[in-house]
């Protein structure tokens, strides 16, 4: 699944052929994604500039001059700008037709991402508003996890991966934080101390830093907006590398579910 630094190199990617640009037609050849695609876009987009192309958490907004579409990559999904006459594969469920001859396609071989429309501020969409601060931002400090953690006895690692606490920090860039920070990802919240808090906030930046700078991570679904992989995967430390050598200490990492989710740590130097 396309995570935060996916989502920020494909928006990196496709802003600037899309600002400024006005839409000519919308054209949906599949409109069940996870959520239907609204009956009427096709009569009310056209004519209308696209003014900006911005994130929240690992949604894409299009802000447009009356309104805003929300694009969510779901599981497998991908966006291209590609000239309008580009013939469609099997799921190529949508294009953003622009009057510059070129189009936004989105590919979604699972159909569980999603395209809506907001008239109004997007950010209080209900699927935004109750949405954590940003890691990059300055909302994320050891102080903001550690308030968080009072009262739960969840896993480290499942409370930095609640969207409600931290928004965009899935499952690969919350184990390779964790590595970095010397935090075991089962370890309860509530026992954590705030200067370590502090290092797993600033791992978590310095990670998704990197991993945006690098083009995201490249693992099976996910390719840059020019159709180019990402390369974060080979700076991964921890995450898929069950019973390889600990870069810090040689220990074999380990494998283990947290919250559904395969976790990966180094069982020496994580505590």
């Amino acid at each position: 699944m396309p995570e935060l630094p996916e989502v920020e190199t494909t928006r990196r990617g496709i802003a600037p052929h899309l600002e400024q640009r006005r839409i000519s037609a919308l054209r949906v050849r599949e409109r069940r994604l996870r959520w239907p695609v609204p009956e009427g876009l096709e009569r009310s987009l056209p004519g209308q500039r696209i003014l900006a192309v911005e994130r929240r958490a690992k949604y894409l907004l299009l802000r447009l001059e009356q309104g805003t579409l929300i694009l969510h990559l779901g599981m497998s999904g991908s966006l291209r700008v590609l000239p309008s006459v580009t013939p469609a594969e099997k799921h190529d469920h949508l294009d953003l037709l622009l009057e510059d001859g070129h189009c936004l396609r989105l590919r979604d071989p699972r159909r569980f991402g999603a395209v809506l429309w907001c008239a109004g501020e997007p950010r209080e969409h209900p699927l935004l508003r109750e949405l954590g601060p940003e890691p990059l931002g300055p909302g994320l400090n050891g102080e903001h996890l550690h308030r968080s953690a009072r009262g739960r006895r969840v896993a480290v690692k499942s409370l930095i991966m609640d969207s409600r606490v931290v928004v965009g920090v899935g499952n690969i860039y919350a184990s390779e934080a964790l590595f970095q920070a010397r935090i075991h990802p089962q370890r309860p919240c509530n026992r954590i101390a705030l200067a370590r808090y502090q290092r797993l906030a600033e791992a978590i930046r310095r990670i998704l830093r990197q991993a945006i700078a690098q083009g995201g991570t490249t693992l099976r679904d996910f390719s840059r907006a020019d159709g180019s992989p990402g390369y974060f995967a080979l700076s991964l430390n921890v995450y898929g590398k069950t019973g390889e050598p600990c870069p810090a200490c040689a220990e074999p990492i380990r494998q283990r579910r947290i919250g559904q989710r395969s976790s990966f740590f180094c069982p020496r130097c994580q505590r």
